[in-house]
């Protein structure tokens, strides 16, 4: 049920910037008119975008403050509140701010007809840092999971920390081929990493070949995939029987 979602989900941006008083910061001072309930939603979505991208607008830009936003400084919705912000930018100074856009979301999922619920969170936070106790250096806190290790991934020696301190999760390297030295003229090459995987009925001969990839499996202690079967990963070889160079 797509269109009860997407309504519900206009109807609470109507509530929350309605399009005759959108921006008021105090009884003082008046915010945004705009002539339509449309273009208020609009100038509401392309201040979001400001936070979210560094993208061009789609239309003209009927924001007025569209210019004093810092361009992509949020990219996750748990970066609208500054205190979570990494670089302190964001949209509210209040204190958990994207968790409580998060809850509101969280609400319409479980409400509106025919949409599944997503599963309960915990509502725990996870922090990107170094080290647990390198704080000041610290990337973003998320309530979601994903979000945490999608910037981990983007920052090389960070991982993601739960509220205990605990690592849950770090990038592994990539791995990077190199090269091994075959001094047996017989060494059979295997259509899989193990000596449960048939023979292909060929062998390396003596020479230098390029490893691909490792794997555990039965008959070694370690085995490599040949690049020159690499596309269908069909040609490996123990380990064992070969000195890295």
């Amino acid at each position: 049920m797509l269109f009860p979602l997407l309504f519900s989900v206009f109807f609470l941006m109507f509530l929350v910037c309605h399009w005759q008083n959108i921006y008021a910061v105090a009884k003082l001072h008046k915010g945004n008119s705009f002539d339509t309930p449309q273009l208020g939603i609009r100038a509401q979505v392309q201040h979001l975008k400001a936070y979210a991208s560094a993208d061009a607008l789609k239309n003209a830009c009927i924001d007025p403050r569209f210019k004093y936003v810092t361009r992509g400084c949020a990219e996750y919705v748990e970066w609208l509140g500054q205190k979570e912000n990494p670089a302190g930018k964001g949209w509210a100074a209040g204190a958990d701010y994207g968790e409580k856009i998060l809850a509101i979301l969280k609400g319409i999922l479980g409400t509106v007809g025919g949409v599944v619920s997503a599963p309960a969170e915990t509502g725990s936070w996870y922090r990107v840092r170094k080290t647990w106790a390198d704080a000041k250096l610290q990337k973003g806190a998320f309530m979601s999971l994903s979000n945490a290790k999608k910037c981990a991934d983007e920052n090389p020696g960070y991982s993601v920390f739960d509220e205990s301190g605990k690592a849950v999760y770090t990038r592994v390297a990539a791995f990077k081929p190199y090269l091994v030295r075959v001094s047996i003229p017989d060494l059979n090459i295997r259509k899989g990493p193990g000596t449960d995987h048939a023979k292909t009925g060929k062998y390396t001969g003596i020479g230098t070949f390029t490893i691909v990839e490792e794997a555990d499996g039965k008959g070694a202690s370690k085995w490599g995939l040949l690049k020159s079967y690499q596309k269908n990963r069909n040609g490996w070889i123990s380990l064992d029987f070969a000195e890295r160079v």
